[in-house]
């Protein structure tokens, strides 16, 4: 791991102590000449962000849904959209804690790159057809990306991202406890960096993954109102959303049903929002921590939710999981996706032939030639690289008799 020396780059604005700031990186896994020798005008963490929106694994965030397969309509929101969304949500609130709203941007656009095409339904397929070759996990398959399977640089694998921002994504959702085993990719790249597994993550690593939890909620009931899986008058008991959907009674009237929905999810963000940002605020001045390390070794998160707003979001998400995520009509996509990633793989293990060239040979090796496991996390990391419409059409390529007489 080498450390930034470019440490004369003063960054744009004015930060806390506790925030972490780009030219006082731990380094990366590998030295870049024209970043430590250069007294440009970007920051690590700033290059952290742009290899993200650079690389070919966030593009094809376009076309992987979140809930929805594609083929369910355009509109609704996709792993591109969501990430650019939990991005905005991420560096607002970094700049109002005075935290390092470009680390926080980097986390944000950078933690969902390793999901599979069809949501979750993908992911959930692929961990089984993976069961007895080492698992999948779309968090270690982040890591992946970012350290392996992005070939775009002349002298390393992956985007070589700083410290800060890896450790940022490896503990997206919070210390990898000592009784819980990190997966293999994680642990490799610990004994590389040392991320500290148990501590917790830096403020800005931690405000991005509650700006995952405030965007997915809000945005979720988003969609499922516009594709009529459950009306407004469905939810209008619900904690926040009832006080909301008052106040903007009180103030509109009534009003056309789209425009209803879209101020109910833009007032629901803002609660969320100002709730985080006090809780967060109350509790960096209990800790009146001067170093970042401060917050990481905090006995508790420190970037939180009140106590009362975190039980209002479980009670959102339990509605969410009945009333949308297990939805009949979800439900149907959700095994057709299944059955297109299970059958997917099974004829890549079997036919590896079938493969596109290059993914038919592993340094230097035909992949008919190595064991199972190796073939198998070969033949993961190419579904899971997929979109939904290209999986799709690997499908109907390789299972439809009406495409050979085409």
């Amino acid at each position: 791991m080498t450390r930034n020396s470019a440490i004369s780059l003063a960054e744009d604005r004015s930060l806390a102590s506790y925030a972490c700031h780009g030219p006082d990186t731990r380094g990366r896994q590998f030295d870049e000449d024209d970043e430590t020798n250069s007294i440009g005008s970007r920051t690590a963490f700033q290059r952290d962000r742009d290899r993200v929106l650079h690389s070919g694994a966030f593009r094809r965030l376009k076309h992987k849904t979140q809930v929805f397969v594609y083929h369910e309509g355009d509109y609704f929101r996709t792993r591109l959209t969501h990430s650019i969304e939990v991005a905005q949500i991420a560096r607002s609130m970094a700049r109002a804690l005075k935290l390092n709203d470009d680390l926080a941007e980097a986390v944000a656009l950078a933690h969902d790159l390793g999901h599979t095409p069809f949501g979750h339904a993908g992911e959930e397929a692929l961990a089984l057809c993976m069961a007895d070759f080492g698992g999948f996990e779309h968090n270690e398959q982040t890591i992946r990306i970012l350290t392996l399977l992005e070939h775009r640089y002349a002298n390393f694998d992956g985007l070589n991202l700083s410290w800060e921002t890896l450790e940022g994504v490896v503990k997206h959702n919070g210390p990898i406890a000592d009784h819980v085993k990190p997966r293999p990719a994680i642990i490799q790249l610990d004994a590389e960096l040392n991320l500290e597994l148990s501590n917790y993550s830096s403020g800005e690593a931690q405000l991005a993954n509650l700006a995952d939890d405030i965007a997915y909620l809000s945005h979720d009931f988003d969609d499922a109102l516009r594709a009529g899986l459950f009306d407004i008058s469905d939810i209008s008991h619900l904690p926040q959303v009832k006080q909301v959907l008052d106040r903007i009674g009180r103030k509109y009237g009534k009003i056309q049903r789209e425009r209803l929905i879209h101020e109910l999810v833009r007032r629901l963000i803002s609660v969320f929002v100002e709730d985080l940002l006090r809780q967060s605020a109350s509790n960096l001045r209990a800790l009146d921590a001067a170093h970042p390390d401060e917050i990481r070794s905090a006995e508790k998160p420190v970037i939180s939710f009140s106590a009362r707003m975190a039980a209002d979001l479980e009670t959102l998400r339990d509605f969410l999981f009945t009333n949308m995520w297990r939805h009949f009509k979800v439900n149907r996509m959700t095994s057709k996706a299944k059955r297109v990633v299970t059958e997917l793989f099974n004829l890549f293990m079997s036919e590896s032939n079938t493969l596109p060239d290059e993914w038919q040979v592993y340094e230097n090796q035909s992949l008919s030639t190595l064991p199972d496991e190796v073939k198998a996390r070969i033949v993961a990391d190419y579904i899971a690289s997929m979109t939904d419409r290209y999986a799709s059409l690997e499908y109907e390529r390789l299972f439809n008799l009406r495409s050979i007489l085409r």
